[in-house]
């Protein structure tokens, strides 16, 4: 019996986790070809290219020519990625101080205490 279910849908940012992942693994910067060699699962190019595409609009690649091409560089790691997504929604609240309170407040209390924690070395380091 053939099974004909469509192959499963990626949860939202689960591609491009897997294309900076690849580039992570990379000797140096590399080509949307290499990347979608290391990816496999019968990924188009044009897929690679508009992850990677939509990663250099997030700063979380660069890229530069090299030949007819582009060879690609991760700048960001998965935790970089992420806190840029986080910026991006506060950034379009308008009431940022609602947002951020309903955010501490919504923590449980380790994760309130490493936010203080590093809330605390981000001033030090400011005041030097």
């Amino acid at each position: 019996m053939t099974d004909h279910r469509r192959p499963r849908r990626r949860a939202q940012g689960e591609l491009e986790a897997q294309v900076l992942s690849a580039l992570r693994e990379a000797d140096g910067p590399a080509t949307a070809g290499w990347v979608r060699e290391r990816l496999g699962a019968g990924l188009a190019y044009t897929t690679v290219i508009t992850i990677l595409t939509r990663l250099l609009a997030k700063a979380a690649v660069t890229r530069e020519r090299s030949g007819r091409s582009f060879v690609w560089t991760p700048v960001s790691d998965q935790a970089g990625l992420a806190a840029h997504r986080m910026r991006k929604l506060l950034d379009g609240e308008s009431d940022r101080e609602a947002v951020l309170a309903s955010f501490v407040t919504s923590l449980d209390p380790d994760d309130e205490k490493l936010l203080r924690d590093l809330l605390g070395q981000a001033e030090g380091t400011r005041d030097h």
